[in-house]
């Protein structure tokens, strides 16, 4: 069982992300993992991909996205409803972190994944994370 999970050691959990995990997880979990948690993974995702973000940004967030793809955390994910909450506890604390180094591109990207997946599309960016903002919550 892994403790509280702070900035420092997300890192630590880089080892356990991997593209094709990542998106089998999120087809397991999407639902119950919410939508505000989910813009937040793919901010992540899409900058993780970028050239121009700095080695310990991509690190910050394959710890927190190797974070989630583990089944046994903090909380394990089997736990009804709270199984999810450390998972996304983790992936806000490295969107913090790194939200310096997201991009209108990125942001744009997460916002049509994010669209595809619900059916339906925002008229930008701006409009999904002032929807977002709204929701409580993580």
């Amino acid at each position: 069982m892994k403790n509280a999970v702070n900035a420092k050691d997300l890192p630590n959990y880089a080892g356990n992300y991997s593209r094709a995990k990542l998106w089998k997880k999120l087809a397991a979990v999407a639902n119950n993992l919410g939508k505000k948690t989910l813009w937040y993974v793919l901010l992540l995702y899409y900058t993780l991909e970028s050239d121009e973000v700095s080695l310990g940004n991509k690190a910050i967030i394959m710890g927190a996205l190797g974070y989630l793809i583990l089944p046994i955390d903090l909380i394990p994910d089997v736990v009804p409803v709270l199984g999810l909450a450390d998972d996304a506890a983790a992936i806000k604390l490295a969107y913090d972190t790194i939200k310096a180094s997201i991009t209108p591109e990125i942001e744009r990207r997460a916002a049509h994944k994010l669209a595809l997946w619900f059916g339906e599309e925002q008229s930008s960016p701006a409009d999904l994370i002032d929807e977002l903002s709204r929701r409580p919550g993580i």
